[in-house]
């Protein structure tokens, strides 16, 4: 399912919301455990899981970025700084699991913008395949499958 697109105040609000078959402690480990955290985002690195602490994101090139913590709640919200955006998970227990929310807050919309969503979509769906021990298919041809629906959404939103 394609993020929520909304323009506020400040910006712009992604949302992407999925529904999973495990308990929020089980979630939260993929997201704060740095053995875990590799298995779907490999260039990030939790360094310091405290409000104020720090998660950092490996440039590829010998420099990392270092990405601050802005709200911390155990199995509930993890908040951190994304370049000039934020980027936040929520998790909450459902009967049958949990349910995630991620949510980017986007100062702007840029070109590279869709790029961006279709990467948060595909690794919300390997996290899923990962906690579900399934497989995942090939992550950049699911890439390209979703940039081309979230150009067409930003398409649509400089057209409405």
């Amino acid at each position: 399912m394609l993020a929520t697109l909304q323009q506020t105040k400040g910006g712009y609000v992604a949302r992407f919301e999925r529904h999973l078959k495990h308990s929020v402690e089980k979630v939260w480990s993929s997201l704060t455990e740095n053995d875990k955290l590799k298995q779907w985002f490999s260039e990030l690195e939790v360094d310091d899981l405290r409000e104020g602490g720090v998660i950092k994101f490996n440039m590829q090139d010998g420099t990392f970025k270092e990405l601050k913590i802005i709200e911390l709640r155990l199995h509930s919200v993890l908040e951190y700084t994304w370049g000039e955006d934020q980027v936040r998970f929520e998790l909450y227990p459902e009967s049958e699991g949990c349910r995630l929310v991620l949510i980017e807050k986007l100062n702007k919309i840029t070109s590279h913008t869709p790029k961006d969503l279709a990467g948060w979509h595909v690794c919300l769906d390997v996290v899923k395949a990962l906690l579900d021990e399934t497989t995942f298919g090939s992550r950049k041809s699911e890439w390209e499958k979703w940039y081309k629906e979230y150009t067409q959404m930003m398409n649509s939103l400089n057209n409405g």
